[in-house]
């Protein structure tokens, strides 16, 4: 007999609810037991494969493990990837909530998004979200009031311009391209032109709907941009060969969002890592299911800037040919195209 563990708030219903289990602990079939521990069920899902979201994931589940949750003794964890594909978000949700899980964990803001629009019960904790706020999936960080909360991959936008200034000091116009349908790229964009405009620079984007645009966007950048700077976004990540063999061959230097996509090609980043984004998320999960957190009253976690570094691929540079600051490389981590992040 699986006991009732759906989402209750208020310090009353708790404690109602901690009696209520205590007594039914006795009755629990081999689905809430592992080794004689009271085992809880977790829903991943992660939007679609690619380096950061992969790191994030496994944060998530090295943060719970390091918190007492781990996968075969106390956690049965069912891990899904949409493949990008909405009707697969739906399905994977149903799947969670029939398979009555104790808490979801969702990487990638649709992933999130399809996930707190399926059930208001489930606790949801998101990660590799850049604004829970404009995603509507919080009312505001602070209280987010409901079942959802997390961490936010809000990435340090101002920083990475004025390392694209460092290496292209000439620069007047930036090209950009990023997923129309993603609310997390476009919240970055609008900075993005907000700091350009600032700095007296002009920013000239480009939307796709689907990895298939990408190719062609690139191209469309090439002779217009003197250099390139991409969001976040979960398309042009999963696409970075595409977008790399338009930009060395235009001789196009490409600040990226974050370190994965500067493995994968990019010429540099300022940014955190996402293993650690997922890991704080995961702390976050442990604090819910043991019933020291409330999804409602947890703040949603920002990256603090300080965490931040330089990241300089030494292939792309040399592809490229251009020279970078002393102090620049000095201060940076030095990654490879196609190397992995630790």
């Amino acid at each position: 007999m699986r006991k009732n563990k759906k989402f209750m708030k208020g310090a009353a219903v708790a404690a109602i609810a901690a009696m209520s289990m205590g007594m039914l602990a006795g009755c629990g079939g081999s689905d809430t037991q592992q080794n004689g521990k009271e085992t809880y069920k977790v829903g991943v899902v992660q939007l679609v494969q690619h380096g950061a979201l992969d790191q994030a994931n496994q944060g998530m589940i090295d943060g719970l493990a390091a918190n007492g949750y781990v996968e075969n003794e106390n956690l049965i964890i069912d891990q899904q990837n949409a493949q990008g594909d909405q009707s697969n978000l739906q399905n994977i949700a149903q799947q969670f909530i029939s398979n009555e899980s104790d808490i979801i964990l969702a990487i990638a803001t649709p992933a999130a998004q399809v996930m707190a629009s399926a059930t208001d019960e489930i606790p949801i904790v998101g990660t590799a979200i850049t604004s829970f706020t404009d995603a509507k999936l919080v009312a505001s960080d602070e209280e987010p009031g409901a079942n959802v909360t997390g961490t936010s991959d809000m990435n340090p936008i101002e920083a990475q311009v004025n390392l694209l200034l460092q290496l292209v000091p000439d620069a007047k116009v930036i090209g950009t391209i990023y997923t129309s349908s993603e609310t997390n790229s476009q919240v970055q964009v609008d900075i993005l032109e907000k700091i350009a405009a600032e700095k007296g620079l002009t920013v000239e984007a480009r939307t796709i709907s689907t990895v298939n645009d990408i190719q062609q966007a690139a191209q469309s950048l090439a002779g217009e941009v003197d250099a390139i700077w991409l969001p976040t976004d979960n398309n042009v990540a999963s696409a970075m060969p595409q977008v790399i063999s338009v930009t060395d061959e235009a001789g196009i230097v490409t600040i990226c969002g974050e370190e994965s996509m500067v493995r994968a090609g990019g010429t540099a980043t300022y940014g955190f890592s996402y293993y650690q984004l997922g890991y704080n998320a995961g702390v976050m999960a442990a604090q819910i299911l043991s019933g020291e957190g409330d999804p409602a009253t947890m703040p949603v976690q920002y990256m603090a800037e300080e965490d931040c570094v330089p990241i300089v691929n030494t292939d792309a540079v040399a592809e490229l040919g251009i020279e970078v600051p002393a102090e620049l490389m000095e201060a940076a981590t030095t990654v490879t195209t196609g190397s992995v992040a630790e």
